[in-house]
């Protein structure tokens, strides 16, 4: 076979697979969504229930990288 023959079945095939591509993509259209669909706003943090740092945690924490650190 030609090197020129090989080269054009190789671009229709390459055209053929991109054609089915893009014939087979779906891509959702862009819509306007429904007030039911959404979902509600959570409620906002009360001042008195802030997060607080937990120091075990913390204490732990630091307790795990001295451990991990090599002796030497």
């Amino acid at each position: 076979m030609k090197l020129e023959i090989a080269r054009g079945l190789f671009l229709l095939a390459a055209l053929g697979v991109t054609t089915a591509a893009m014939a087979a993509w779906d891509q959702p259209r862009p819509g306007v969504l429904s007030s039911q669909a959404a979902c509600p706003m959570p409620r906002a943090p009360k001042p008195h229930t802030a997060a607080k740092p937990d120091h075990d945690l913390l204490l732990f924490l630091f307790g795990m990288t001295q451990g991990v650190r090599a002796n030497g």
